[in-house]
């Protein structure tokens, strides 16, 4: 018994040897199947996974970032304000041209069209000047600020009406002095009543200057057509008003590098995230920038483009406009034109002069005239120049009416600017002095526009 016993206890140990014996083998198969080269290349296999699932998300969220910022710009430029609406007529205009040939139509929507154009446009250049500082901000503002009426004259200079050139260029001059700086000494004057706002007198001196030595250049060449002292009759008139223009453009370049180069140290341009650079200044959160840099250079382009699309047809409905309104040629140049034109200039004086900020105030508005009479880029020495290059005989006879109007404008805006302070009374004293103006020109007949839109256009 105890023999079977024991045969039978040793049995049994042998059968549970076996299976352990057998759980080895099938341990040792299964660790041959799952080596650690498996796992490594199941690791990898995971991770490439991985990597291909996370950079389809970060592309999806890259699209989807984009277009939220494409959206976001688009509502904050387009929809942001009322005045936008006008846009519509834009388009429209163009739909008038194409369906009929009623030009009084296609100039009064193209007006419409371009004005809120211009304010957009002066908006981007604001934008852009928060990250380029007020200096240079400053000349950004006046010159996109003055891109609609470069836009107009150069189409205008194209189809050789050289005397719409002048009077628009000329009416962009007196609306900026006298209207643009009244409304905005106005304004300002109303939402501070008890005080008497102050700008910097040295940058209003320099800038009467500027202006009366463009007035100088305009002038002589008036005086030598009506004293008839050409020396060679039809040419030294021409030939006078080419020289004046390239001294101006001297001028005005030497003024540049004066403010950007020699006074470059009172002002310091802010960064992306909107903070003064070596300042502490107390801004508020609305002075903070409400697009970046790019987007505005990108919102310039397009609003670029699109004035001059409209300016074309402007241009082509402005004899058709006069002949329906039965309204001079001259009347529609100096005060219509350059009243939707600057717009930007308006928007952006009288806010800059309700936050008691007046030189910027003075920068847009005198700074634009300035650009307009001496600098190239968007003035009359540049027309003349490109009037030069395509063939066009336009100089700096401005005839004598509209040459004495700018000397009194110019003369009346120094005597307000002598003090270095502003207030409502002076601006409303602007305003009614370019009421005059208006008054002067609408019973004004210009002979030149008259026999120039008789004569055939090349």
């Amino acid at each position: 018994m105890k023999m079977d016993y024991k045969l039978q206890v040793g049995v049994q140990s042998h059968l549970e040897m076996g299976s352990l014996d057998d759980r080895s083998m099938h341990d040792l198969d299964d660790e041959c199947l799952y080596s650690p080269e498996m796992d490594a290349q199941k690791t990898q296999s995971a991770d490439s996974h991985e990597r291909v699932s996370l950079s389809g998300s970060l592309a999806v969220g890259g699209s989807k970032m984009i277009r939220n910022c494409v959206y976001k710009s688009i509502k904050t430029v387009v929809f942001s304000n009322k005045l936008n609406l006008l846009m519509a007529f834009g388009p429209l205009a163009i739909l008038v041209h194409k369906m009929t040939a009623h030009n009084g139509w296609v100039f009064f929507l193209s007006l419409l069209g371009i004005t809120p154009l211009a304010e957009r446009l002066g908006y981007a250049t604001e934008q852009l000047a928060f990250f380029t500082g007020p200096t240079v901000g400053g000349l950004l503002n006046a010159t996109f600020g003055n891109a609609t009426e470069l836009i107009i004259s150069i189409y205008a200079l194209k189809s050789g009406m050289i005397r719409v050139v002048q009077l628009s260029l000329l009416g962009s001059i007196l609306s900026n002095m006298l209207l643009v700086l009244g409304c905005a000494f106005f304004c300002g004057g109303l939402v501070y009543p008890g005080k008497e706002q102050v700008f910097s007198k040295a940058t209003a001196v320099v800038n009467s200057g500027l202006l009366l030595m463009a007035v100088m250049g305009l002038l002589f060449p008036a005086v030598l057509h009506y004293t008839h002292t050409e020396r060679h009759a039809g040419k030294s008139e021409l030939a006078l008003s080419r020289f004046s223009s390239c001294v101006m453009l001297l001028a005005y370049a030497s003024y540049l590098v004066f403010q950007l180069k020699c006074q470059k140290d009172l002002y310091a341009p802010i960064d992306e995230e909107g903070s003064q650079n070596g300042e502490n200044s107390d801004d508020d959160d609305d002075e903070a920038p409400e697009i970046s840099k790019w987007e505005s250079v990108i919102w310039l382009a397009i609003m670029t483009a699109w004035i001059s699309i409209l300016s074309d047809y402007l241009v082509d409905a402005i004899e058709g406009a006069s002949e329906a309104w039965n309204v001079s040629i001259a009347f529609i140049s100096v005060i219509l034109l350059p009243i939707i034109g600057n717009a930007a200039e308006h928007a952006s004086a009288i806010m800059f002069a309700m936050k008691d900020k007046l030189d910027i105030s003075l920068g847009v508005a005198i700074g634009s005239s300035t650009q307009i009479s001496m600098f190239g880029v968007d003035a009359i020495p540049f027309c003349v120049v490109i009037g030069w290059m395509m063939g066009q005989e336009m100089d700096l006879n401005f005839q004598l009416f509209e040459t004495a109007t700018l000397f009194i404008t110019v003369i009346v805006v120094a005597f307000f600017l002598q003090e270095g302070t502003s207030n409502y009374f002076k601006g409303l004293m602007l305003i009614l002095c370019y009421l005059i103006v208006a008054a002067s020109f609408f019973v004004h007949e210009d002979r030149s526009s008259t026999d120039e839109s008789k004569q055939p256009q090349t």
